[in-house]
């Protein structure tokens, strides 16, 4: 016997700590609210991915053409470095929009996973880059320069109408997003199926500054 018990106190002689039960401003948190709320968002991301999947190729292919006719009138003028993502698991494929900002002479980047409870990183991309494989063999450009977003992009696995994203469950989006400096434009894309009264969001999460779907024009946070 060790000692612990199940309700997270110990018999040792030491005080408890109760980190794990603050969140990232330091506000205490109800663990019992935390680990519903997780399981809540576990069973939601399986089903939108689920939903999505079962989604047409000619349907998603179309989306992804529209997606791209909006985000057009959203990047600001000049050539800003816009980081887009490979796409996995029936997301909107932008690939054919990368390879007509490269041509334009917009610089484009995709994002590497570093290291659990790290940001992202961006390594610029172009459409003769050499790709390496990283975590869950998502490909980045091996050989691309390090680069600083001015526009991220974000693909949604569901979102609510306050512009709250629901990702795959890792926080490496939120993280990053809250470390740049300037903050780039947040711009989060999927298709409208996966939309959400709330994701009931919590002091971590960040909003996106639009949300584009390919039904309609994109939306703003709180608009």
């Amino acid at each position: 016997m060790n000692g612990d018990r199940e309700d997270g106190e110990s018999d040792a002689g030491s005080a408890p700590c109760y980190l794990h039960e603050l969140d990232a401003a330091g506000h205490p948190v109800d663990p019992v609210q935390a680990r519903d709320l997780g399981r809540w968002r576990k069973s939601e991301r399986e089903r939108l991915i689920a939903l999505r999947m079962a989604l047409p190729a000619e349907f998603r292919a179309a989306q992804a053409a529209a997606i791209g006719a909006a985000l057009d009138t959203l990047l600001p003028p000049g050539s800003p470095v816009v980081s887009v993502y490979w796409p996995i698991r029936a997301e909107p494929d932008m690939r054919p929009w990368m390879h007509a900002l490269h041509a334009r002479g917009v610089r484009v980047a995709l994002p590497n996973v570093v290291a659990p409870g790290r940001p992202l990183e961006f390594r610029e991309w172009h459409p003769h880059a050499r790709l390496a494989h990283g975590v869950w063999r998502i490909p980045y450009p091996a050989d691309g320069a390090l680069v600083t977003p001015e526009v991220a992009i974000a693909p949604l696995v569901g979102f609510d109408a306050a512009g709250y994203r629901l990702g795959y469950g890792g926080g490496f989006f939120d993280r990053t997003l809250a470390s740049l400096a300037p903050r780039a434009l947040a711009i989060g894309i999927g298709y409208a199926a996966t939309a959400l009264a709330t994701i009931y969001p919590q002091s971590y999460d960040v909003p996106m500054d639009w949300i584009v779907t390919g039904d309609g024009p994109p939306r703003r946070r709180g608009g």
